[in-house]
């Protein structure tokens, strides 16, 4: 998106939130896609045991329903920032990076196996990645720059009047 300068813009809200309702579904189908492969191809621990299948139980759900959420999340972030910052798109990456790169690094922390650790910051990394993607892509079509009024001459200014000189 472009700096829109001192031009007025406005949010179409509906259309932004109906893409942000669109990014959730897309980032909880990626969630269980991420875990369906790490569990069932790389044959890694991700958020349950392995005894708990490819499925996982609970854990697979919540795991898509807060993917789901943080791109919501994302999403309002994105909306306030439309409406406060210039260049707000350019804004809303940098945090959005910065809060996927947050999100990879953290499972390398936790006390699992090596498989678990890189295989939940890949999902991760897949997930803040595509919500970034989509919401900053949504953002220039849920935006339009209200157009100034048209010039018009005042209406006591007529042409043909013949101004006094003033100099004397």
């Amino acid at each position: 998106m472009t700096d829109y300068g001192d031009a007025p813009i406005t949010v179409q809200s509906g259309r932004l939130w109906a893409g942000a309702a669109a990014t959730a579904l897309v980032a909880g189908l990626i969630s269980i896609v991420g875990i369906l492969i790490g569990r069932g191809l790389v044959h890694a621990e991700v958020l349950a045991p392995k005894g708990d299948g490819v499925w996982g139980g609970a854990n697979t759900v919540t795991y898509a329903i807060v993917s789901a959420a943080i791109a919501l999340l994302a999403a309002g972030l994105l909306h306030l920032l439309l409406l406060t910052t210039p260049r707000a798109t350019t804004f809303f990456t940098w945090i959005m990076v910065l809060l996927t790169l947050i999100a990879v690094v953290l499972p390398l922390s936790l006390p699992v196996n090596w498989d678990s650790k890189i295989t939940t910051g890949l999902i991760n990394l897949v997930i803040g990645l595509v919500i970034t993607g989509i919401l900053t892509g949504l953002a220039p079509s849920a935006v339009r720059m209200t157009p100034p009024p048209p010039h018009r001459p005042r209406e006591d200014y007529d042409e043909t009047v013949e101004w006094p000189d003033r100099r004397r």
